[in-house]
């Protein structure tokens, strides 16, 4: 359809649209097969990269929500509440567990 368009408001013949397309295809079919185990690297390299500062921002996640859960638990050991120490185990866990699972990220994969 785009086609007919361009023929209509164009002086160009048939043959030449064609071999045009022609042209057009081969070269993004060569584009497309020509640097796929470059592009595999590149993407490595890229998730390498950002993987350092992904484990450095699961500490400071878990800093922030250690110091987070101090000021809670303390509020509440402050009034008196029944889970505080509850309270307290479940904020430690959380911390713990983002600093483990940022070590065990790194040793697994050797970055």
């Amino acid at each position: 359809m785009w086609c007919l368009k361009l023929r209509k408001y164009s002086k160009l013949s048939k043959a030449s649209i064609v071999s045009f397309g022609l042209l057009l295809f081969s070269v993004s079919s060569k584009a497309q097969a020509g640097d796929g185990v470059g592009g595999i690297q590149k993407a490595t390299e890229l998730v390498q990269s950002y993987f350092d500062v992904g484990t450095t921002l699961l500490y400071v996640i878990g800093a922030v929500s250690g110091l987070v859960g101090a000021v809670k638990v303390y509020q509440k050991w402050s009034s008196g509440e029944q889970d505080a120490q509850k309270s307290a185990s479940a904020w430690f866990g959380a911390c713990i567990f983002l600093v483990v699972v940022a070590t065990v990220l790194e040793s697994f994969f050797g970055v």
